[in-house]
């Protein structure tokens, strides 16, 4: 085993559970986090001996994973909807579960702006940056989604506490 690939494992051994966490907060599925996270170190694999010198390798993956996320859901919105519900769900036992529920009702750019800008704690240019849009947008996308979550402000004060 060369170098490089102990390096790459041991990133992915130690921050695997961060990324999982972050696939999850984007995607509002286990599932689609999971897959998101494999498809965005699959992608790393290949530049790691590149990446592995950045300052910060994990931001690098986290934006693989949020242009990926984007690409998905893009290309899933022409895809039909059905009233089938799938079997079983997926509970959040998080301490801010209420939270997230609320989270995962919003549009999905306005969820994705709001991690990043709140979760992740980046600036609006990085935002828009990463996704590829306007700091207007970022801006316009995040007051749109907190004017909908103040619809029910127990949940907000519940999540600051």
């Amino acid at each position: 085993m060369r170098l490089g690939d102990v390096e790459f494992e041991d990133f992915v051994r130690t921050r695997g559970s961060a990324l999982l966490r972050y696939g999850y907060v984007l995607t509002g599925n286990a599932d689609d986090a999971a897959d998101l996270v494999q498809e965005a170190l699959l992608k790393l694999s290949g530049s790691w001996r590149r990446v592995r010198n950045k300052e910060n390798p994990e931001s690098y993956v986290r934006t693989i994973m949020t242009r990926q996320h984007i690409s998905w859901w893009r290309s899933r919105r022409r895809e039909r909807v059905t009233d089938d519900l799938p079997e079983g769900s997926y509970t959040d036992d998080h301490a801010f579960g209420e939270l997230w529920k609320e989270l995962a009702a919003l549009p999905r750019k306005q969820r994705v702006v709001l991690v990043l800008r709140y979760y992740e704690d980046l600036p609006d240019n990085e935002i828009a940056e990463i996704l590829g849009i306007s700091r207007g947008t970022v801006r316009s996308q995040a007051f749109r989604g907190l004017n909908a979550l103040r619809v029910n402000p127990s949940v907000l004060e519940r999540g600051r506490a």
